[in-house]
């Protein structure tokens, strides 16, 4: 029998943020200077791939330096009183360096490379991957990230497991990305359902929506009072 009522977390690049991690959405968002088709697509890959190591070379250094912060902590501690599945749409750990247990990447880790020929076929990296660096199946290592374009393996492990879950919130995402965004759209109509944003996103259509504007940090803060109001 489930002990613990469900939650499940939805975290875009706003709840980063707040660590140092630029997002793509901001004015000076890391994507600056870069256009998105060139670092973040398999046509871009195959026509500059030293261009693509390079840039996500950065993005591990970046990472690495970066530390969890209240925001990912908060969430973490959820789980004292909460089963809790965070979907991420971030490349980071941040999510897994604050202890939380049960973390679904939808579009890649940072932290990992595989075979350009197979996605099955990946492996851990914290240096940097560099043009000529092989897997075992004999083809060029590349980023562990699902480049526009691209299919997101994880979408269908995400979308059961909002079928199965007592709370939906939504932390720092424009849910403007697709398929990702559509996620909302596929808990139960009854299911309470928090926005955590420092400028909530529009939607429309859903019952049950409460809208905490305020950054990430705040906000996971104020969910806490909500959920948890006894303490």
């Amino acid at each position: 029998m489930k002990t613990k009522k469900h939650i499940v977390v939805l975290t875009g690049a706003g709840i980063s943020a707040e660590s140092g991690l630029k997002t793509f959405r901001d004015s000076d968002g890391l994507w600056n200077g870069y256009d998105v088709y060139e670092v973040a697509t398999p046509e871009g890959f195959k026509k500059n791939p030293q261009l693509v190591l390079d840039f996500y070379n950065a993005r591990r250094k970046d990472v690495a330096a970066a530390n969890p912060n209240a925001a990912h902590t908060g969430l973490a501690m959820l789980e004292k009183d909460f089963d809790v599945t965070i979907i991420t749409q971030n490349i980071d750990d941040l999510h897994e360096r604050a202890g939380s247990s049960n973390v679904l990447h939808l579009h890649g880790e940072i932290f990992k490379m595989r075979s350009v020929a197979n996605g099955n076929l990946y492996f851990d990296i914290r240096g940097d991957i560099h043009v000529g660096d092989l897997a075992a199946d004999g083809t060029q290592l590349r980023p562990h990230i699902v480049w526009f374009g691209e299919a997101v393996p994880m979408m269908e492990n995400a979308i059961a497991v909002l079928h199965d879950c007592d709370y939906l919130v939504v932390v720092g995402t424009s849910l403007q990305v697709y398929p990702a965004a559509s996620l909302i759209q596929y808990g139960p109509p009854y299911l309470p359902k928090y926005i955590i944003d420092k400028k909530i996103p529009e939607v429309s259509g859903l019952y049950n929506l409460h809208a905490i504007e305020m950054p990430a940090t705040q906000g996971v803060m104020e969910l806490q009072k909500l959920l948890l109001p006894q303490k």
